[in-house]
């Protein structure tokens, strides 16, 4: 019987994941998540469990609003980088979760390098 496309992205985030937690030296976690609608991406200290910054399409101010396209994903990674900085935050491991690092998750992470964040 052949896996559905849910049990394949489970997998596929559970093996990021693990990958992550074993190189992870005290480092945030930069982690993406893709909707049909929206994207977003959240700044996690996991030693502490707090989330220190995120950015979303959902958010007004970035002028996306319900967009979910290549340019949208690269003003969230711009932003996403800019509040980095903000809260003292340089270096990150780039968690895609179970999403294909292409694209809109490519895009994202691009302009958070471009913006100055080490992922």
């Amino acid at each position: 019987m052949a896996n559905s496309k849910r049990t394949l992205f489970l997998k596929r985030r559970l093996r990021v994941r693990n990958k992550l937690r074993k190189v992870n030296a005290g480092r945030l976690r930069l982690s993406v998540h893709r909707s049909n609608k929206n994207i977003s991406v959240q700044l996690i200290d996991d030693l502490r469990g707090v989330t220190l910054a995120s950015a979303s399409t959902l958010e007004k101010d970035l002028g996306v609003v319900g967009k979910n396209n290549i340019e949208a994903s690269a003003k969230v990674g711009a932003a996403i980088a800019e509040r980095a900085k903000a809260a003292g935050v340089t270096e990150a491991y780039f968690d895609r979760g179970g999403f294909l690092y292409h694209g809109k998750v490519k895009a994202l992470a691009d302009a958070a390098r471009e913006g100055g964040l080490k992922i």
